[in-house]
């Protein structure tokens, strides 16, 4: 009878699963900036102190191969919001510049584009996105916002159009001068170079040049140059402000107490939101560079103050997670964790601190597709719903979360368009226990760089590389040199036949296998080449988002709170409008 009686209470409990998932829960997707999967105490960290975020993996459930799109932020975020490759919408860059770097460029994730964030809108759910956006903002015009946050279906905006640069905080040096300065050197040498040949020349009586075109070239050399030198004087004005809704409240941006301030309008939208269905996204700044951290956690962590912002970072995950439990929303809300890519392992200061995170035992990082670079947290907490203290070892995909959400809204997918992510819920609850995903395709900017294979019923997660980057230095673990690496020419070296790695037995990616060391070697490169030929047929052209012409920066769409001769200065955010929010 006690037997019977527990068999009943299961039975009970499954369909109570099956119910919750039928609803529309609210969502909350919390994003991580070049944050490192061994960052994180639940992914294995023992010295940095993140006590909330392992809560969700307590609690929840643990993707232990979850995979960003890109190892970039512009299109691996462009990815997550649509659930495709980014380059499928023009997303991914040809040229060697990856990302948006300034607030006046025209290109952006296209408005053809569909978001989940436009389903769930359609759906009824209030939408907000707060934090870090980085996929454009205008076209034509200062103020058509034709690529903002809320023309991509959301209700609510508070944060940055473009990203957190070193360039933003005063005292924490250039990302631009750290990349472009050996080529800007090297410029100003070859330009000077050949003016003093030409005047050396002419003096001497070889060629004839006329003083005039050599008064031009001068004039034109100095008139770039001091156009450059503003430009990068003034990159914290004109770049780096804070936005609400299409409003600029605060040029430049103020990091005081930034954090604290992204969580007091994270929780207020929740609280605004208790009787309907919400979407927030919360995509916080930390840990791009510049890093900060407010005067509660500054000195506070065993790794300086890239430590502290993690730790900051995971208080505010804190405080989500404590105004969900408040106003009885746990069991009505799926939670998801993650970051855009792996940690920037060539992130060091001019002061010799390491200021990028830690990628575990994973090769590589941020702008690279060895592990370290794509392999990123994946955490999702819906108690009742799915099962806590779970693991889950397939490939997974932040493509995934598109249609996890919108099936739950009860909203339809796309049929006019591939979606490349794939459902979780399934997976998740333990109706399968095999990814969908056979295949997953690494690109680096817009080049196919590796491919993943997880044939059916195997164990084996194959791996192949058609080309790799050119560490520097080459027994380094990344391109101190350029800041990042770099995905064509002499940046990188090709392989012919493709490097072969399987990562059930190789996570570190060490050792390339061969035909003498795997006898499937040439079995598995044919199906891995078939699929890229059946992946590449699935491509179409489409108008490139970040080519030169829509990355560089336009005067005329330079958004600006006050007037250039005030440089742009604003501040509505008060002092007394500063949030006290508790600690502990």
């Amino acid at each position: 009878m006690r037997l019977l009686s527990f068999l009943i209470i299961c039975q009970c409990a499954i369909k109570s699963l099956s119910s919750h998932s039928a609803s529309n829960p609210n969502v909350i997707l919390l994003m991580a900036d070049d944050l490192g999967i061994g960052d994180l105490g639940c992914y294995g960290n023992r010295t940095l102190r993140t006590p909330n975020i392992d809560r969700l993996a307590k609690e929840g459930v643990t993707l232990t191969q979850h995979i960003a799109a890109s190892p970039l932020c512009t299109p691996s975020r462009a990815a997550f919001l649509t659930g495709r490759y980014p380059i499928r919408s023009g997303m991914a860059a040809y040229s060697r510049v990856g990302v948006f770097l300034f607030s006046a460029s025209s290109g952006g994730l296209p408005s053809e584009e569909i978001t989940f964030s436009k389903l769930l809108k359609q759906r009824g759910y209030s939408t907000a996105l707060i934090g870090k956006w980085h996929l454009g903002m205008n076209c034509e015009s200062s103020n058509d916002f034709c690529h903002h946050p809320l023309s991509h279906g959301f209700d609510y905006f508070y944060g940055l159009t473009v990203t957190n640069l070193r360039d933003c905080k005063l005292g924490q040096g250039s990302v631009f001068l750290k990349g472009t300065e050996k080529s800007i050197v090297t410029s100003i040498q070859i330009i000077g170079i050949t003016l003093l040949s030409l005047a050396t020349v002419h003096f001497i009586g070889f060629l004839k040049v006329p003083f005039q075109a050599l008064g031009y070239c001068l004039l034109i050399t100095a008139i770039l140059l001091v156009v450059l030198l503003f430009f990068f004087y003034n990159f914290r004005y004109l770049n780096c402000f804070l936005m609400r809704n299409h409003q600029i409240i605060q040029q430049p941006l103020s990091y005081e107490n930034l954090t604290q301030r992204l969580t007091k309008e994270a929780v207020q939208f929740i609280g605004r939101n208790t009787d309907a269905p919400f979407l927030l996204v919360l995509s916080y700044f930390h840990v791009h560079t510049a890093l900060y951290a407010s005067k509660n956690f500054i000195g506070k962590s065993k790794h300086g103050l890239y430590g502290d912002a993690v730790e900051e970072m995971d208080w505010s995950v804190g405080q989500i997670l404590d105004v969900l439990e408040k106003s009885n929303l746990n069991n009505k809300t799926l939670v998801y964790f993650t970051s855009d890519q792996g940690a920037h392992v060539e992130e060091i200061s001019s002061s010799g601190e390491v200021h990028g995170g830690y990628n575990g035992i994973y090769k590589g990082g941020k702008s690279m597709n060895w592990e370290g670079g794509i392999r990123v947290p994946g955490l999702l907490l819906w108690p009742g719903v799915i099962q806590a203290g779970t693991y889950i070892d397939e490939p997974t995909s932040n493509m995934d979360i598109f249609p996890t959400v919108i099936k739950l809204a009860g909203a339809q997918l796309p049929c006019d368009r591939i979606i490349d992510g794939h459902d979780l819920m399934p997976l998740l609850q333990g109706k399968i226990i095999q990814s969908k995903h056979e295949f997953l395709f690494h690109y680096c900017n817009a080049y196919l760089n590796a491919v993943r294979w997880h044939p059916r019923n195997s164990e084996s997660i194959w791996k192949v590389f058609f080309f790799t980057p050119n560490f520097n230095p080459e027994d380094s673990n990344g391109c101190h040199d350029s800041h990042v690496c770099f995905c064509y020419g002499s940046f990188i070296t090709r392989h012919d036949p493709p490097l072969l790695f399987d990562l059930s037995r190789d996570p570190e990616e060490k050792v390339p296998l061969t035909p003498e060391t795997e006898s499937r070697f040439y079995e598995v490169l044919h199906v891995i080449l078939r699929a890229v030929d059946n992946h590449t047929k699935s491509l179409h052209a489409v108008p490139d988002q970040l080519s030169w012409d829509n990355l560089l920066w336009k005067p005329w769409l330079q958004p600006c709170c006050s007037s250039l001769f005030q440089s742009c200065y604003c501040d509505y955010e008060s002092e007394e409008n500063l949030p006290e929010m508790p600690f502990g």
